[in-house]
């Protein structure tokens, strides 16, 4: 065994020297930190207390009775799922419209993917203005014309959190539908074909040839879009720093808080292993899912 396993360093070494490299830099900034945030999360390390004890799970036990904190991983879930869903389901029509031969195609995909070439804080900043309740915000301004009242966009909790993802469905949708487009682009017209021969009509070729084909790019657009909201924060940091209150609060910019503007570090370390196993079991379950679905129309 000892032998085999030495004939296969010496065969292969020249292949272990350039992955080394790139090995080593991982460990060094990916994996020990990660393990030492584990160890860091069952301690009382502080800003304040540089000199930190062993104190087991306090940490995580105080973490589950905090009603902020709890809020945060409320709004984050809200946010990936209702993102996930909404900017899956106006992709995948934006994808199949524009997959047909128009002569404005060309076009209509350079607007659509335009937004998500831009930096999510300067799209953060320029919907702020756009979303203020001041008299030159441009979204009142629109509802008023039509004979509404102002709406506070920003400062009602009730709707912060939606503003907010709205900006992102705007800057994103088109990110996913070109993911779509490709992928429609690559099935097979004899499949088109002979479900038209067999009478099918143009909705029942979506459901029966076209929707079951975008599973590889399904699969990747929704594990993507789930993960990316759960970890969002530079939308939320330009647009409302987490407020009214923490009505916009997500993981992210409560990590951010409790770690480096309270210096509770052993704290934000347990959040951040919380967050891991959160990101870690969505991550699976969606693969879990998308699994079963490839075997059922395999």
């Amino acid at each position: 065994m000892k032998i085999g396993f030495a004939k296969t360093l010496r065969n292969h070494y020249v292949y272990l020297l350039m992955i080394a490299p790139a090995l080593i830099g991982f460990s060094i900034f990916f994996i020990l930190p990660t393990l030492m945030n584990f160890g860091y999360s069952l301690t009382n390390w502080s800003v304040y207390k540089p000199n930190y004890s062993f104190i087991g799970l306090k940490n995580f036990v105080e973490l589950v009775h905090d009603v902020q904190t709890t809020a945060a991983v409320k709004n984050a879930f809200i946010y990936a799922i209702v993102m996930t869903l909404l900017q899956n389901i106006l992709a995948i029509p934006l994808a199949v419209a524009l997959s047909l031969k128009l002569k404005s195609a060309n076009l209509l995909k350079t607007v659509f993917f335009a937004p998500a070439i831009l930096s999510v804080l300067i799209v953060g900043y320029l919907w702020s203005f756009i979303m203020t309740s001041a008299d030159h915000g441009l979204l009142n301004q629109l509802v008023q014309f039509f004979g509404f009242g102002p709406i506070n966009w920003l400062g009602n909790p009730k709707l912060a959190l939606f503003s907010v993802l709205f900006t992102q469905l705007w800057q994103w949708t088109g990110w996913a539908m070109v993911i779509y487009l490709a992928n429609i682009q690559s099935i097979d017209e004899t499949l088109y074909e002979a479900a038209k021969i067999d009478g099918a009509n143009a909705v029942q070729r979506f459901f029966k040839v076209t929707l079951p084909l975008l599973y590889p790019s399904v699969s990747f657009n929704v594990l993507m879009s789930m993960i990316g909201g759960l970890k969002v924060f530079d939308i939320i940091f330009s647009m409302t720093s987490g407020g009214p209150g923490y009505s916009t609060e997500t993981i992210t910019t409560m990590l951010i808080r409790r770690g480096f503007t309270e210096g509770r570090t052993a704290y934000a370390a347990a959040f951040g292993v919380v967050f891991f196993l959160l990101v870690l079991i969505v991550s699976k379950a969606i693969t879990w899912s998308f699994n079963k679905w490839e075997e059922k129309i395999s």
